[in-house]
This record gives structure tokens, sequence and C-alpha cells, in this order.
């Protein structure tokens, strides 16, 4: 460690030790700075900051760490914030919050200090799902609101995403204003609490079903589902959120057969039963898939603990059960919603999609081939409702979604949502069965019919102020020497959102590229491969996407085509030293 960083370090934590924290909070900084200066570096060499889904870090003392001192002070300078956006307005926020450990504790709080300010405080009375809390914040009209949640990161992290009036995430300028507000608030003593409860009105059941109707409303296929209403679902929350609405909106729409995994529908921030809270993995999905192996469900569902991310796996034909990539998730989404769109006659050419730039280019041909337009956007899913609001009034958004397992069907949420997307799923099934056939057999068509899309991550973690130093390295490495070929194909284009430009390797020319700066690189090769880099912006984490495709005549060709397509991906990642 460098004597400056050492001296600025132990300065932070001095001024925890003599500020007007709690006894029990002086004595672990205490505690760190007597036996373990690595943690009390980690802990306070610089304040959390809002990335792609806001504030997110390890639960724990300091600066760097998610306790009721860091949330405290990012409520207060979201306050004051708010009272200069909204000056002379009555300001009305909405709060919820998912199972994580904290959670509950860190939403109280929250509410309190908004409503210490003055605000009208909206608090759901316990865990709730996130696109629940962004419909909140459309439905009463509130100017900003706070989701408690770490998403689907281990069980050590907590986090806080502010939502802005449209009830998407906070996007520039607002999240760096916000920033900057939070950044004059120094001391626990600036931060307003108490005297306020009058102003705090609780959102319970009667809530709920205000958003449940709303997305009971996405149904386009009542008529397979009364036909198939005992399709066999199989669906867990993983001790999170999901537990409270996904069933009942199934039942809603029309399902009788909904069968969940017991043991993980008991929320709990500890997350039991798995390694990691997140339908990603197929081990958070395993007693799901065994539950649905017993039973031969038709369709396995998931969602992450704060319900926004859905994961699905499908019976393969064999009795083995597939679990679908963000991508094939999205794509079989899409296409029901489309084509549905389509048959029943509510395409009038101002229909659009939005995914991000990492997601398959096979939803673009999807939406193409069915005259509906599409967008693309950065990655983080702000960035699609970023695209909503400014088309609002304009085209009719009808659906989008992310590779990294999030969707959104319609715009009366503006994040990604589990809750209406394992309801649109479940709905597919069973509208693929009308039709004689199965979610599964339909993605081979889609391949067939557009082109076989195959998509691959890696996730390189590298924890850490040393592992942040690390990351910033290989991108100026990769921004410095970036591939001449990958797979044989020589790299086209090299797309740098965080210059702005799109660079022509033949020809050395540049053209802007009209998005907000990121920094993400992409290598884009003669035979339609596509690499792309970037650091993730919630966790310490540098992420490599892989697409790749090829043409299919045949589905009975599918595992073929489909291995050779693996077997290239990892001829590149072999060539870039990822495996």
């Amino acid at each position: 460690m460098s004597e400056n960083l050492d001296s600025i370090v132990r300065k932070k934590a001095e001024d925890w030790l003599s500020g007007s924290y709690d006894e029990t909070t002086k004595k672990q900084v205490k505690n760190l700075m007597d036996n373990d200066m690595k943690e009390l570096t980690e802990s306070f060499y610089k304040d959390l900051e809002f990335g792609t889904g806001g504030l997110r870090g390890i639960m724990g003392v300091g600066t760097n760490r998610m306790n009721i001192y860091t949330v405290g002070m990012a409520t207060q300078g979201l306050a004051n914030y708010l009272k200069k956006a909204f000056p002379g307005e009555p300001i009305k926020v909405a709060v919820g919050h998912d199972s994580r450990n904290n959670s509950r504790l860190f939403a109280e709080r929250t509410a309190d200090i908004f409503a210490a300010n003055g605000f009208k405080v909206y608090l759901f009375d316990s865990l709730r799902p996130t696109p629940e809390l962004s419909f909140a914040i459309r439905h009463l009209r509130c100017q900003s609101g706070v989701v408690v949640t770490a998403s689907h990161n281990p069980k050590e992290y907590n986090g806080y995403k502010a939502y802005w009036a449209d009830g998407a995430q906070v996007v520039a300028p607002h999240d760096r204003n916000i920033i900057a507000e939070v950044q004059k608030i120094t001391s626990p003593d600036q931060i307003a609490t108490g005297g306020g409860a009058d102003r705090i009105e609780i959102l319970d059941e009667h809530f709920d079903a205000l958003y449940l109707d709303a997305v009971h409303g996405l149904s386009l296929s009542p008529e397979a589902v009364a036909q198939h209403r005992d399709l066999k679902i199989v669906y867990t929350p993983i001790h999170g959120t999901g537990v409270i609405l996904v069933p009942e909106s199934l039942r809603r729409f029309g399902f009788t057969n909904v069968m969940t995994v017991r043991e993980q529908n008991i929320p709990d921030g500890n997350f039991p039963t798995v390694e990691s809270p997140n339908p990603e993995e197929r081990s958070a999905m395993k007693m799901a898939i065994e539950l649905a192996e017993r039973e031969k469900a038709d369709i396995v569902l998931a969602t992450d603990p704060d319900a926004d991310r859905i994961g699905m796996a499908l019976p393969d034909g064999n009795g083995e059960y597939v679990l679908l990539n963000g991508n094939q998730t999205c794509t079989l989404l899409i296409y029901y919603i489309v084509r549905r769109w389509s048959e029943l006659g509510r395409l009038h050419g101002k229909e659009y999609i939005v995914k991000t730039i990492v997601t398959t280019e096979l939803i673009e041909r999807i939406a193409d081939s069915f005259g509906v337009a599409h967008f693309d956007c950065l990655t983080g899913f702000k960035y699609i409702a970023t695209v909503i609001r400014n088309l609002e009034g304009k085209m009719r958004y009808i659906g989008g979604g992310e590779e990294s397992f999030g969707f959104l069907a319609e715009d009366f949420v503006r994040d990604k949502d589990a809750v209406s997307a394992c309801s649109l799923a479940a709905e597919a099934a069973a509208w693929a069965k009308a039709q004689g056939t199965t979610l599964y057999e339909l993605l081979k068509d889609i391949y067939v019919q557009y082109g076989f899309f195959r998509e691959s991550l890696v996730s390189v973690v590298r924890k850490g102020k040393e592992g942040q130093e690390e990351i910033a390295r290989m991108m100026s490495r990769y921004r410095n020497e970036p591939p001449r070929s990958l797979a044989g194909s020589p790299v086209v284009t090299i797309k740098d959102y965080l210059s702005g430009e799109a660079t022509d390797t033949a020809t050395g020319r540049k053209t802007p590229i009209d998005m907000e700066r990121s920094n993400v690189l992409q290598f884009l090769t003669a035979d339609s491969t596509v690499v792309s880099v970037r650091p993730s912006g919630t966790e310490p984490k540098i992420k490599f996407y892989f697409g790749v495709r090829a043409e299919i005549d045949d589905k009975g060709k599918f595992e073929e085509v489909g291995k050779a397509l693996d077997e290239k991906i990892t001829s590149i990642q072999t060539e870039l030293q990822l495996i």
C-alpha cells in the first residue's frame, strides 16, 4: 500500500471513530485498524459509486461498504437533488426492497430520511419484486423511488437502485448530479431523520392487485391457456421476492398446475440452498430442474432475488432439461410477442423493440421480418428505458431485453420484469402446445428461419482495488493492441463506445457512434462474429461476450451445427487467452 493511500484510508477511518456513528460501528472500525489493514483499505479507500445498477457493494462498515450510513448519505443526497429538480413541488417517492440481509433495515432507513425531508413516502409492507417498485412510481406519480437490492449478487452484497419519475433507473445527468449531492454529505449529522412517520404510507396486497391486473393485460393467447391450463409449470423464486407475485400471476393467466420448489419459497438473504442466487447458473436451477424431471414439467421458470431476471429451462424431447441463456429466452419472448401481435392485427408500422449492443442480433432479424423497428442501446436496462422515454408518443414499444436475462413487455414498468416475463413464457409454452409443438422445438424453427445464432459469456473476476486496476489495464491493452482476426476471420470493424467511434480496419476510416459514451469495445469480423468487452458496472468483473452464427437448413442438424459454433467460440476464447 502506498504511503499516500495509507494516510487517506486512516484519515477516513478516524473520521468514523470520532463522528456521530453508533458504538458498534466504531468498534468494528477500530478492530479493522488494529488487525486488518487490507480489509480497512477495501472498506475506506473510496466511496461507493453509482454504476449501471446504482449503488452496490459488500455489506460492512466503511465508505466503500453498504451500511446504514452510506445508504443514509445516498438518500440525503438524492433528497437534496430532488428538491432542486422539483422546486416548490410536493415530492413523492416509493421505496421497496428484496429478501437480502439488512434490506428491510436499509429500506426503512431510506423511507425515514425521505419523510424527514418532508416527502410523501410509499413504503411496501414487506419484500416485493423490483418491477413493482417501478410500476408504483408511475402509478402513484412519484418523482423518484428506491429499491434496496443487489439483484443476483452473492449473499454478502446489497445495493440501492435509484429511480426517476418515469419509473426507470436514473441516467445522466441525474446520476452524476445525485452523486455530486451525495459527496457533499460528509457526516451523519447532515442526514435528516425522524419526525416524519405520518408521511409514510404502507403499500400492501391491494396495490399488488393493481400491478397484477396490468401484467394480466399483456396476455395474447387466452384461448391457448384455456386449452392447456394444466400445463406443468415448475417455478422457483430462489429465496427471493418472486414468491410474492409470480405464482399468483400465473394463476391469473389461467394456469392451474404451478409447482414451486418449497425449500426455495422461503425468503432468506443467506440463500441457503444455492451457491449463488443467479438463474443464469444451472446450479441455482438444480432443485427446480430435479422437480421438473420428476413431474415431467413442460417448462421450468426461475427468478432472481428481486424478481427482475428470468431463468428458463425446457425439455429437449429426450427427458433432458436445457437451461436457456438470456439471448435464447429473449429470442423466444420477442418472437412470440411480435408474431402474436401480427396475427392479432395489432401491428400498424409504428411498433418497435429494443435490445442492448451485447444482445443477439437474431432479435433484430425477427423484428425486421414482421416490419417492426428495432433500436440498440448500451448495456443496462436503464438505457432501454431511455429509448422508451425518448419515443413516447411517437412509436409503440412492445418488448425488449438483454442477454443478462432481463426482459420487459410493454411499458407500464420501465425496468426488466420477470413477473410478466414468466407469465408470458408460460403462455408462449401453452400457445406452442396448441400448435402441436414445444418452445424448444420452436427455438430450433427460429434458427432455421433466421440463422443459427450462438452466444457465450466469460466473466473474469478481479476483486478489490488491485482488481479494479487490473481490469483497467486489460481494457487499455485491448484498445492499444486489438485482435487482428478471430477464429481465422479478419476483424473488419472496431467499435469503441468510450471514444464514440467505429473504425474500419482496412481503411482506418472512423465514423461516429450515436450513443452515450461507455467503456465498451466491440470487434466485428468478416464472417459476422462479434466479440464485446466491457467492465461490469455492478460487479468486480470484466465481461467478454461472444456471438457467432451459421446458416442451418434443417433442424435435424441442430446438434451438429451447434457443436461447430461452440467449438468456434472456444477457439476464440483460447486466442484471447481466456481459457
